[in-house]
């Protein structure tokens, strides 16, 4: 078996393989935690239902209760696509985004394929609702929260 470490203090190829998957996982926390992963693991014998999580009760708040599928039964077909949006973007990925913003918080968009001042305030005061990044654009994390929220079934929230 090789050591940790070579006579220099250098870290083996395992120490270093090692390294990088616990980073990866660790990086992996942190969305996890973001979607209500427990906190607390159940103990054995007891349902993972009843395990109270520390933030559950804030987390309840303006929150979708189950997950929907997308696909199909998603309320807004513009497109399918998700590319990054910002102040100026125009076309159907707009119009899919604005009609998320209305069914997720109630925006009061026209869907207008136009991603101008009032779409990128509308995309702020979702963001601060969804407690991610406020930034007036609209990426990955954005968008996911947006088609989750838009089709949870107790939308709008906020």
């Amino acid at each position: 078996m090789r050591a940790a470490h070579d006579e220099k203090g250098t870290p083996s190829v395992e120490v270093i393989g090692m390294r990088r998957v616990l980073t990866a996982l660790a990086a992996l926390a942190v969305p996890i935690s973001l979607v209500g992963a427990p906190a607390v693991a159940a103990s054995p014998g007891t349902s993972a239902t009843a395990v109270v999580k520390p933030a559950q009760a804030a987390d309840k708040l303006n929150r979708p209760a189950a997950l929907v599928a997308q696909g199909p039964d998603d309320v807004c077909d513009f497109t399918i696509n998700r590319p990054n949006l910002r102040l100026g973007s125009s076309g159907a990925v707009v119009q899919q985004a604005q009609c998320y913003l209305n069914q997720a918080i109630d925006a009061g968009l026209d869907v207008d394929g136009d991603f101008g001042g009032v779409t990128q305030s509308a995309t702020r005061a979702f963001q601060q609702c969804a407690g991610i990044v406020v930034d007036g654009r609209i990426g990955a994390q954005t968008w996911s929260f947006l088609s989750f929220w838009a089709n949870a079934p107790d939308a709008p929230f906020c």
